[in-house]
This record gives C-alpha cells, sequence and structure tokens, in this order.
C-alpha cells in the first residue's frame, strides 16, 4: 500500500510538471510571430515621429502666416515700375549723393525724402520716413524676411530731427525692388515695392556721353517741331505730339499741350509755369533740359474735388526733330 501511494504521488506529480511546461511554451508566440512584432514596433515609432514632425511644420507653417500681412490687412497697391523705366546702375553716374525720388506701392509706407550715394560703382540710399510705424526693413519679401537672420534686417536711425531713417543698397535705379518692412503695433511684415526714380535725379548725376542737352545738338536758333512723349499719372492723359520747340542760343522752349482744360499750372526744375492760353486744352511753355531721357515734372489739375499735384515725365526724342 505504501509503495501504491509513493507511485501516485510522483505519477501526479510528473502531470503536474508536464502541466505546468506545457503552459509555458504554449505562452511563447511562434517564432515567426516574433519577427512580425520586431518588424512592426520601429514602424510604429517611425508614424509617431512623422506625425510629430508633419504637426511641427504644420505650426512652423501657421507661425510663419501669422507673422505675414494678407491682403485683406494692406492698403491698396500701387504700381512702382511705369513703362518708360528702364535699369540705370551705378556705371551710368557719377560718383556722389544726390537727392532721389523713391516711389512705393503703398501710401501706408510714406518715404518723405531720399538721398542717392554714388561711390565706386555701388549705390545706396538713405530714406527719412513720413512716420515712425516700423522697427525693421528688410530688401525682400516678408516671407524672405522670416527665414533671415535678425542680422540681415535693417533698423531705422533717427536723425537731428528724429524722423526715422533706413540706408538701404540699391541694385539700380527705374527697376522695381521688394522691400518688406516689420510693423511694431502689429508685429508683422508688410510687403512693399519701391523704385528709384533716375528722373529725379540732376543732369550733374550721369556720365556727361548719356546726356543730351539742347547745346550738344548743334542745332541752328529757330523754330523746329519734335516728337514727345507723356508718362505718369492715371495713363489717360496725353500731350501733343510733334509739338513746337524754340531754340535761342543754348536753350529750348516747348510747347505742352494737354489732352485735357484742367491744368492750371506746371512745375519744372522748381520753377512755376502758369498756362499760355485761356481757352481750350491747357498749354503751357516750358524749357527742355534734356533729350532722349526722362525729364520730370509735376502738373497740377482741378479735376478732381480737390487740386492734385500729379508727377509726369516727358521725354523729347532728339531723332524726331524737323
Amino acid at each position: 500500500m505504501k509503495k501504491v501511494l509513493i507511485i501516485v504521488s510522483v505519477l501526479i506529480t510528473i502531470m503536474l510538471f508536464a502541466i505546468g511546461c506545457g503552459s509555458k511554451i504554449d505562452s511563447q508566440p511562434p517564432a515567426d510571430q516574433k519577427e512580425e512584432q520586431t518588424e512592426e514596433a520601429p514602424s510604429e515609432t517611425g508614424d509617431k515621429k512623422d506625425t510629430e514632425t508633419t504637426e511641427e511644420k504644420q505650426e512652423e507653417k501657421t507661425e510663419e502666416s501669422s507673422a505675414l500681412a494678407s491682403k485683406d490687412d494692406m492698403v491698396e497697391v500701387e504700381e512702382v515700375v511705369e513703362d518708360w523705366m528702364v535699369p540705370i546702375y551705378a556705371s551710368s553716374l557719377n560718383d556722389g549723393t544726390y537727392p532721389i525720388t523713391v516711389a512705393s506701392s503703398s501710401s501706408m509706407f510714406k518715404i518723405e525724402k531720399a538721398e542717392l550715394t554714388v561711390s565706386d560703382g555701388e549705390m545706396t540710399a538713405v530714406m527719412t520716413m513720413g512716420g515712425k510705424g516700423y522697427r525693421y526693413l528688410y530688401m525682400g519679401t516678408g516671407e524672405e524676411a522670416i527665414n533671415a537672420d535678425e542680422s540681415e534686417y535693417i533698423p531705422y536711425v533717427e536723425d537731428s530731427e528724429g524722423a526715422h531713417t533706413y540706408t538701404v543698397p540699391v541694385e539700380a535705379l527705374d527697376q522695381g525692388v521688394d522691400c518688406t518692412a516689420f510693423s511694431n503695433k502689429k508685429e508683422k511684415w508688410y510687403d512693399r515695392s519701391l523704385a528709384f526714380r533716375s528722373d529725379s535725379l540732376p543732369l550733374n548725376a550721369f556720365k556727361d556721353e548719356l546726356v543730351i542737352t539742347p547745346d550738344k545738338l548743334a542745332l541752328d536758333n529757330g523754330e523746329y517741331t519734335v516728337d514727345v512723349l507723356l508718362n505718369g499719372g492715371t495713363g489717360r492723359t496725353t500731350v501733343d505730339s510733334p509739338t513746337k520747340i524754340v531754340f535761342d542760343g543754348e536753350t529750348c522752349l516747348a510747347t505742352i499741350a494737354f489732352s485735357s482744360p484742367h491744368y492750371d499750372y506746371m512745375i519744372v526744375d522748381g520753377e512755376k509755369y502758369l498756362p499760355i492760353n485761356t481757352e481750350g486744352n491747357s498749354t503751357f511753355e516750358i524749357p527742355v533740359s534734356v533729350f532722349d531721357r526722362p525729364m520730370q515734372i509735376i502738373a497740377d489739375t482741378v479735376a478732381m474735388s480737390e487740386p492734385h499735384e500729379i508727377t509726369y515725365v516727358l521725354i523729347f526724342d532728339s531723332s524726331s526733330i524737323r
């Protein structure tokens, strides 16, 4: 009996051991399943990283967009490049510092005055602003400014009267250039376009061989006709062409007849000229300082609700003189 009990106990022990081992073996996944789990693990991690990267990019894009002024934030954009404009580089100019007019695409970015400096084949301009609303300028677009190093931003400098000035590089005159301004109030970059106008420079700024003055034409004293083109304003106003010119020694006077009767005076080289007629389209007699280059004039119109001075250019074609 004792032996039987011992045998039963041994059998029970063996069975329990077998059951325990079987359970342990069953809990292990097959080899091919283990490989699948191992391959899937990195993929799950990668997906998570990809998601995080996408979210980061989206956040960066959102931050970038919020730092750029939208079209709704800006006033109407004005064109700064006119049909007559052809880029003029430093090689066409004499070294020196000259007053220059800078056209801006936005009335909210008003440049009161500017000085152009030409030196050793390079040009820079100091622009004096009409307000103090901007912290930095960047010569490029707002998107480029956001991605640029802050050392590339152009800070303002106060002049002796407390106005904000910016010194900017100028690649060429009569050429549109991107310029973005960072608003203090909105903390956004506002895209602008600028054009440094060659027609506003004094004639002595140009190399002598590029300037055709009346005395260089070697014409006899007398009356001639010449083709003349008016540019600027809305583009709807024209002048009669060809028009009469009169040489008297070294001077040349041109008769300029507008296609409108609503001009009450003209300003040429700082001098005011009144109409020479009282009926019909406004007609003026003004001096011609240069041929084959844009000559800036100002004409005051009374066609609007209030008198308004408009900047135009006249181009007299020396090859058409008869």
